[in-house]
């Protein structure tokens, strides 16, 4: 295997609860993701990342472990993870899985022991609890918020109060303890052993606190990313501190202990200055970029973050990430059929109407962003059913919601489940071949039509838009090269060379652009004529 495989790769991020079920209890499972591996090597993605399957209570989709060397009973077993890495690696692909080292979930047993043992213990020095303001200490010991909503501390009855950036069921680890640190290590090697070939790390940037007293307040919080909160407080209490690089470089000694060594992808809401500090040569390999996902198919802005990504990226010797979807946002065709400005929270809360979204108009986007993303240099981040084009689900009854966010932000925010919503496989069947039975989330009227099924074989459809591009990417991908093309970058027109002799034209406007001279080796929309029509995009192979 390739040392350095990840440079280059499309890796397919897959929700195990909603990917396939294959024991019909309507929860996706491991069995499920290794009966479609197949589909996933047809598809031509070089790895797949798993989001949590670890044994939890589920406060936080997954995200709230109570054991990370073990399997959820109803996901499988330690040997189903085997059978399925095996199968990956069988087929040439990759397996990255998610480890969440800034908190646990309130039942993992470190935590149940802390609530046993009392204030000032080396069992509650495994976590961040701090006594309270107030006479009686009765207030929060600062303003910190949760990302959830509401404050960022919960009170025990002795009077102590426990932080959690999070829910209350994920009280947040203190890394400033050696023991801490220890641990992750020894999980990290625990599933290098078992075959992983890396890991993501969730929120990556916020590990460790500055808890030297008195703590800080913050502007901002509730509601917010990382992006905005560092922004106001560039020298945050508990966001991207300079010590957090400590911990990726002893990590980075852990991944060397494996042949070929494994890799790490921070989650960290950061500006890129900050970004390409977690990818030094003695760091991780790869962060998120989040600035580009948040770009609302701008052409300008697309030119800036690009521009700073790939030059911020080589600047320490990796290379730039792309992502337009995951589990924790909005996906990208109704986000893209929807006007720039709006908020996709407010758009939410009203059940995905006010406005509309032209879900037209966002996959003829989508389709373009296909080209655009998987043109540029770097890896691309693929979100389990972006290949079928599959909307945001924003009008799920209520009483079905499981995102901790709905009930913690006082039903301002609808939550993330919307973008969860299991995947289609046929065009019929009680959920779409997704199991037997209903699944977890209730799937939209007609979402068999955007099946797998559905797709297979219809050159037009955006399975098979996802599966050429993928096919014919791996001509240029391994030359890293990036050189704007002058004559027909401008106004809201993108237009970028990848090895010297394909150009990549995005057109983000709605007036035809004129193509230059050269054979098309892939189009977003059929072409009429020698003109680029408006949202829509084209590789050419020039000279």
């Amino acid at each position: 295997m390739s040392r350095n495989w990840w440079r280059n790769a499309v890796i397919y991020q897959i929700y195990p609860r909603s990917f396939v079920d294959s024991d019909g209890n309507g929860i996706g499972d491991l069995a499920g993701i290794t009966s479609r591996m197949d589909y996933l090597a047809r598809l031509g993605v070089d790895a797949v990342w798993l989001s949590p399957f670890y044994p939890s209570p589920w406060a936080d989709g997954g995200y709230d472990v109570a054991d990370y060397r073990d399997v959820d009973p109803t996901l499988g077993t330690l040997e189903d993870f085997d059978r399925l890495v095996a199968a990956a690696h069988e087929r040439g692909i990759r397996v990255l899985i998610d480890i969440v080292p800034n908190h646990t979930s309130d039942q993992h047993e470190w935590f149940k022991q802390a609530l046993a043992a009392p204030a000032g213990s080396q069992e509650r020095d495994r976590y961040v609890f701090r006594d309270g303001k107030g006479h009686a200490g009765e207030h929060p010991p600062s303003n910190w918020e949760s990302r959830f909503g509401g404050p960022a501390w919960t009170r025990l009855p002795d009077g102590q109060w426990y932080m959690h950036l999070f829910a209350k069921e994920q009280p947040d680890l203190n890394w400033d303890n050696p023991e801490v640190r220890a641990e992750f290590a020894d999980i990290l090697r625990f599933w290098s052993r078992r075959g992983v070939d890396g890991f993501r790390i969730d929120v990556a940037a916020a590990l460790v606190k500055d808890m030297s007293e008195p703590l800080r307040d913050v502007v901002g919080g509730e509601g917010t990313t990382g992006l905005d909160d560092l922004a106001a407080n560039p020298d945050h209490p508990f966001l991207d501190r300079p010590e957090v690089h400590d911990v990726y470089r002893e990590w980075n000694k852990v991944f060397h202990e494996f042949d070929p060594p494994r890799i790490g992808v921070a989650e960290a809401w950061v500006q890129n200055e900050r970004r390409v500090r977690y990818t030094r040569t003695d760091e991780l390999q790869q962060a998120f970029n989040f600035e580009f996902l948040r770009v609302r198919w701008d052409a300008p802005e697309y030119r800036r973050v690009v521009q700073e990504s790939i030059a911020g990226a080589k600047s320490v010797g990796t290379v730039a990430t792309w992502v337009m979807s995951n589990h924790d946002v909005v996906r990208h065709v109704s986000a893209l059929g929807l006007p720039a400005e709006t908020d996709l929270r407010v758009w939410l809360s009203s059940h995905g109407t006010h406005p509309a979204p032209d879900l037209e108009l966002g996959t003829r986007r989508a389709r373009a962003a296909v080209l655009f993303t998987l043109g540029l240099p770097g890896s691309a981040y693929v979100y389990q059913g972006e290949e079928l084009g599959l909307p945001e689900v924003a009008d799920l009854p209520v009483e079905v919601l499981e995102d901790p966010k709905y009930e913690r932000t006082n039903h301002k925010e609808k939550g993330r489940d919307g973008c969860r919503v299991p995947l289609p496989w046929t065009r019929e069947g009680i959920s779409a071949g997704f199991s037997t039975e209903p699944g977890w989330l209730p799937q939209p009227e007609g979402w068999g039509e955007r099946s797998v099924e559905a797709q297979e074989g219809d050159e037009e459809s955006m399975l098979e838009l996802y599966r050429t591009a993928l096919r014919l990417r791996r001509e240029f991908a391994e030359d890293e090269s990036f050189e704007w093309e002058p004559t027909h970058n401008t106004g809201d027109v993108l237009a970028f060379r990848r090895a010297d002799n394909i150009l990549v034209l995005v057109n983000t406007g709605i007036e035809a652009v004129p193509l230059p001279v050269g054979e098309v080796v892939l189009s977003s929309i059929k072409l009429d004529g020698d003109t680029l029509p408006g949202n829509s995009a084209v590789w050419l192979r020039m000279g």
